[in-house]
């Protein structure tokens, strides 16, 4: 009569055991779905919010490069004097004028774009610093104009950053 009961024990616990661990591993896999869900959601809903930040962000930064390009600078920054040293000087410091006033924007771009403005504006400065140093360059107007003939015998360093970044804004949609 023992081995009758222990065997009723056992043939009800063993179904019960089972409902359970099937019912525990449904409830796991539930609240990891409804996890990943809500983790889901809430990126969807930080993209969402942070989309027009960072699309600003890439506005900034084309102004910017828009604003260094060797053309469009040394029509914005006309020289004081003849000086070409102070010309120079000049041109530069608004190059990191500009940039100083857009530091903030790389928090909302890749690191590899911003790496590539920074390069953009980099060369740029060292285009105006070779300009300088030339031998037919004694005035500012003189380094004026060298360098806009350099810019027509090839791009600006801020034209190949402004074509990355503008795939990389059109990557974002």
């Amino acid at each position: 009569m023992e081995i009758e009961k222990i065997i009723d024990l056992f043939l009800y616990t063993v179904p019960t055991i089972v409902t359970g661990l099937i019912a525990y591993y449904f409830f796991k896999t539930h609240i990891k779905n409804e996890d990943g869900r809500r983790r889901f959601l809430l990126k969807k809903d930080l993209q969402v919010n942070a989309l027009p930040t960072r699309l600003q962000a890439y506005e900034r930064m084309v102004l910017f490069l828009e604003r260094i390009s060797p053309p469009k600078l040394l029509v914005r920054v006309s020289p004081i004097s003849e000086n070409k040293e102070a010309y120079e000087s000049l041109l530069i410091q608004s190059i990191e004028q500009e940039f100083e006033h857009n530091l903030t924007q790389q928090i909302y771009i890749t690191d590899k774009c911003w790496n590539i403005i920074t390069a953009a504006k980099n060369a740029t400065i060292q285009l105006i610093r070779k300009a300088s140093l030339l031998e037919k360059t004694d005035t500012a107007n003189k380094l004026r104009e060298v360098l806009l003939n350099e810019m027509m015998e090839r791009k600006s360093p801020s034209d190949a950053a402004l074509a990355f970044v503008k795939d990389e804004v059109s990557s974002i949609w």
